[in-house]
């Protein structure tokens, strides 16, 4: 099949959700990836930053093809090994207390939300359900999670929304306590915000917020959708921050490239969701967890140190270019953000960066990168290179 044919059938039978870059990807390896008519890319995307161990890691392919082979699915209603053994290395590596496992990003926010009001109302009874969320943040495409993102973008056509919202300034606590109200449970916030420009959040105002978290008893709900399993230098991002969080949401990279998710909770909150409250017919997957399992043994301590050095490496790299298109790097980790200059979109330049062999993302305002952790030095360079002769 040639790329035209292949573009005809999309339109045709595909629902157009997306604003796909004119581009095919047949096939890939390490951070590599090819055309159906054999076109080279250098890959900082990785999937939006799914693919977190590579293309075809021989590790993660062994694993998927040695339990496929064993057992591929079996009811939630029934034990099996992989998902355990998962769970234990999660809590284990986080320090959290236990983990309910889903498929994507926005059901586990959904399930982190669910947990949060529950533990409300088990406490507290009703008319304590209201859920703080920070302006410019994502957390997810479900009717209940575009309610929770505090981008005004994304409260559009769908209407009814979920109410149970207030929105907040990140990096104010003054803004918060305007918000605050007996009526509120928990405060649910990503760390780096992703889709809103790749914008971390200041250690002091997070510090800040657990603390008055503690004192009102809101849970603190933290969304590693897009940060979790290794992005940011350290296997969850809250783990830079010196917080325990109530809740932690997952999804992305934790299984290197299949559908997987989940939400993490604390020893405070590890029974608030009992048998009958909460369930998903394909979470904990044997297979999808037995290639988290591959993932979370490929990321190492070693590995999680090498990706704030790469991550490093890329924006000093990029700063140093003094491309007339680009200005500062935010981030951490791999999870980079890159300013474009008035002038500029990042749209454009996307486009003729991927063109020109290098896959790029978006985020708000700016360029975003999200490599796979195990790039290797060799592929950064040649994505750098592709970079500055395209921007120059």
């Amino acid at each position: 099949m040639d790329h035209k044919t292949l573009k005809d059938l999309d339109r045709q039978y595909v629902m157009q959700t997306y604003g796909r870059f004119d581009v095919d990807i047949d096939h890939g390896s390490g951070a590599t990836l090819y055309d159906l008519a054999g076109k080279e890319y250098i890959d900082f995307s990785s999937g939006i930053g799914v693919c977190s161990v590579g293309y075809c890691n021989p590790k993660w392919q062994a694993a998927i093809v040695e339990q496929a082979a064993k057992l591929g699915h079996i009811s939630n209603l029934f034990y099996s090994q992989p998902y355990i053994q998962l769970a234990q290395q999660l809590c284990t590596r986080s320090g959290m207390s236990n983990v309910f496992f889903a498929n994507g990003g926005g059901e586990a926010n959904e399930g982190m939300i669910k947990l949060a009001r529950k533990y409300s109302f088990d406490k507290y009874g009703k008319g304590r359900g209201t859920i703080i969320t920070l302006r410019n943040s994502f957390h997810g495409r479900t009717i209940t999670t575009l309610a929770a993102t505090g981008q005004d973008v994304f409260h559009n056509y769908f209407f009814p929304f979920t109410d149970g919202f207030r929105y907040t300034e990140a990096g104010s606590m003054d803004s918060v306590q305007d918000v605050a109200g007996h009526d509120v449970c928990a405060v649910m916030l990503e760390l780096v915000q992703g889709e809103g420009g790749v914008l971390p959040m200041e250690k002091e105002f997070i510090h800040d917020l657990a603390v008055l978290c503690a004192e009102r008893d809101w849970l603190l709900l933290v969304d590693e959708v897009q940060t979790g399993v290794g992005r940011t230098g350290s296997l969850f991002a809250f783990q830079q921050y010196g917080i325990i969080p109530d809740a932690v949401s997952f999804a992305k990279g934790i299984a290197g490239g299949l559908p997987m998710s989940g939400v993490m909770a604390n020893e405070k909150c590890r029974d608030v969701l009992t048998p009958g409250t909460h369930a998903t017919t394909f979470g904990g997957n044997p297979v999808c967890a037995a290639a988290a399992l591959a993932v979370l043994d490929i990321l190492d301590e070693g590995t999680l140190a090498q990706v704030g050095e790469k991550g490093a490496y890329i924006r000093q790299s990029i700063e140093s270019m003094d491309l007339p298109c680009l200005g500062g790097t935010r981030g951490l980790g791999m999870m980079i953000g890159v300013e474009v200059r008035e002038g500029y979109t990042n749209k454009t330049l996307a486009a003729k960066l991927v063109e020109n062999g290098l896959l790029v993302l978006t985020a708000g305002p700016a360029l975003r990168l999200l490599p796979p952790l195990t790039i290797t030095r060799e592929e950064i360079d040649k994505g750098l290179a592709i970079l500055r002769h395209t921007l120059a």
